[in-house]
């Protein structure tokens, strides 16, 4: 199975200091065939004005990511959490039992660029908790971001959910292991990548289930994300 998302079909909001792409069905915007995909329930792609962004505002019961792709972020939240997201980092927040945070443009000039992934967790009512990580980018190939096995981890922030969310910058080729009944969400940032037969440039995603076991090969210059799913 295979599904193509390609960046022109994505929703579009502009609420002048927000510029957004939703992946998924979100706020206003609502797409029946793309209501999110397995526990995968949003990725936004954000361009937030100098001076702008997001007053305080409550979550609960979601894991929510952050990878800023240009400018910084400043995020501060309930749990006494005061931090920089730039770059070449990861940032995590499980909303748990209930959190309030507030994201803002760390520039009164430049814009910051992101993209906001939201999944739902498998245990319902947790402790908030926060989590933030720089990327090893000193190897090629994909790098392990996310994952429910990483507590400890330098590099990969703590995930409560059976997912894995892999991050890669390349030039040439990554190869990566689908495993039976596992579900894949291909998200691209810059670039363009062949994989499994199709052609996926900056802002493009395929939804694809593996029902056999095999080696998918990414083959192009590109910069991406790899979500592996229950």
């Amino acid at each position: 199975m295979k599904q193509l998302r390609r960046s022109n079909e994505r929703g579009q909001a502009d609420h002048g200091w927000l510029k957004s792409l939703h992946s998924f069905s979100f706020a206003n915007y609502y797409d029946p065939n793309f209501m999110g995909f397995r526990d995968l329930r949003v990725i936004n792609q954000d361009v937030i004005a100098g001076g702008g962004g997001f007053p305080t505002h409550g979550h609960s019961d979601m894991e929510i990511l952050t990878y800023v792709l240009s400018g910084a972020l400043r995020h501060k939240d309930s749990e006494g959490n005061s931090e920089v997201i730039r770059p070449g980092e990861i940032q995590k927040m499980s909303a748990g039992t209930g959190i309030h945070h507030s994201e803002f443009n760390e520039s009164s000039t430049e814009p910051c660029e992101l993209l906001q992934i939201w999944l739902s967790p498998d245990k319902r009512g947790v402790k908030p908790s926060y989590d933030q990580k720089k990327i090893d980018w000193s190897t090629p190939g994909l790098k392990l971001i996310a994952s429910p096995d990483s507590v400890g981890s330098d590099h990969a922030v703590h995930l409560e959910q059976d997912a894995k969310v892999f991050a890669c910058q390349q030039k040439d080729v990554s190869h990566y292991q689908a495993l039976p009944g596992r579900y894949y969400w291909i998200q691209v940032i810059e670039g363009q990548i062949e994989v499994l037969g199709e052609v996926l440039s900056a802002g493009d995603a395929m939804a694809y289930y593996e029902d056999s076991g095999r080696e998918m090969a990414f083959k192009g210059s590109c910069h991406f994300l790899l979500f592996d799913l229950n």
